[in-house]
């Protein structure tokens, strides 16, 4: 099993979701591209918050905590998706993205045709606010123009019933929904208890 973690837009809790993920499926971990807080990265974090987890080394480590296209001009870099290469391993794998799927890599390469070019099933994760519904839809037709299969839609904590019901029909049938409990402070704990907590149901 491995899996391209992405969001409908930032600071929706990717990596939490991604460390739940890698404590239930006792998976590995892979971040492509860190751009900023490269004192803690979130490799950094997984190794922190989840059990003894074999994390890969990024194929881009950026000093600017922006989008990768400006973080590598920052440093004269151009960001290649040649460059890309999955781990060779055979436990499961769980890949994070950054930010949504319109986050530029270069000036017309996006983190979708990341996804694209690993070939790997996308897992959306959405998160509760006032315009979640419109940036879930969106992303969802975005993976679909793509052809890039969704494999699970990951609900980060709690959603009103009316908004829940809204995003999940508009997803293909046999997309399954993971429910992620809400987390309020990211620890070892925090995530073993969540991981317990996490429920997967088949549309």
């Amino acid at each position: 099993m491995k899996l391209f973690i992405t969001g409908i837009g930032t600071e929706v809790g990717k990596t939490v979701c991604s460390a739940v993920l890698v404590q239930y499926f006792k998976a590995e971990y892979w971040k492509p591209v860190q751009s900023g807080d490269l004192h803690y990265t979130d490799s950094h974090k997984i190794e922190a918050w989840t059990d003894q987890t074999v994390c890969y080394p990024e194929t881009y480590r950026l000093q600017l905590a922006a989008s990768p296209h400006q973080s590598a001009r920052e440093e004269n870099l151009h960001i290649d998706l040649d460059r890309f290469q999955l781990p060779e391993t055979d436990q499961p794998l769980i890949v994070e993205g950054a930010g949504g799927l319109m986050v530029p890599l270069s000036d017309n390469r996006f983190i979708i045709d990341l996804i694209e070019v690993l070939n790997l099933p996308a897992a959306l994760v959405i998160r509760n606010y006032l315009g979640c519904i419109n940036h879930s839809l969106l992303s969802i037709m975005a993976l679909k123009q793509r052809n890039i299969k969704l494999g699970y839609l990951i609900l980060n904590g709690e959603f009103p019933e009316d908004t829940e019901r809204v995003i999940c029909s508009f997803v293909e049938e046999g997309t399954e929904i993971i429910r992620i409990p809400e987390i309020g402070t990211p620890d070892r704990e925090h995530i073993r208890a969540a991981a317990k907590q996490l429920t997967i149901t088949k549309l």
